[in-house]
């Protein structure tokens, strides 16, 4: 069924996000959780069949929950906004942004990083974004996140800037 010429069709407003990445761990990270979970069950090898499968099941689900949560980190820019983790930072707050290569993230997660700054690191992930924030009311001076995308988020931040000042 069509709508007729008299009904006036409303767009609805878009929230896709325009940059979406998970900083998911590395595959090395899971076999070192799998063999955690070979050495819970080892340790209760002594104590017989049953208490050694316990033993393995409960070591490699715990192993298994902290790379998963400590990979579950995202960052996305939606509805004008950044979401890095737990924060979320209007795109107007935000001022240039920075694609730093390998080495110059390096130099920013060491000796020139900023206590003030907040940051979502990942030491698996080479590549970073830096980000000033210009809010006079926020002492935070800029937000480093890990990307290995750099360059698409900070297109997206682009994107969304030059959408709001049309």
């Amino acid at each position: 069924m069509e709508p007729s010429a008299s009904s006036p069709v409303s767009p609805v407003p878009s929230v896709a996000p325009r940059f979406d990445e998970r900083l998911t761990a590395p595959r090395s990270w899971w076999v070192i959780a799998g063999l955690l979970g070979l050495s819970g069950g080892l340790v209760m090898f002594p104590l017989g069949t049953v208490p050694l499968l316990g033993g393995l099941i409960v070591a490699a689900v715990l192993a298994g929950a902290a790379v998963s949560s400590y990979g579950s980190a995202r960052i996305r820019v939606v509805a004008g906004s950044l979401v890095a983790g737990d924060a979320r930072i209007p795109v107007a707050a935000l001022g240039a942004a920075e694609v730093l290569d390998a080495e110059e993230a390096r130099a920013w997660r060491m000796h020139k990083a900023d206590p003030r700054a907040f940051m979502l690191m990942r030491s698996y992930v080479p590549r970073a974004v830096r980000i000033e924030v210009t809010d006079p009311s926020d002492p935070t001076p800029y937000v480093y996140l890990s990307s290995r995308e750099p360059e698409a988020l900070v297109a997206a931040l682009d994107a969304v800037r030059a959408g709001a000042q049309d």
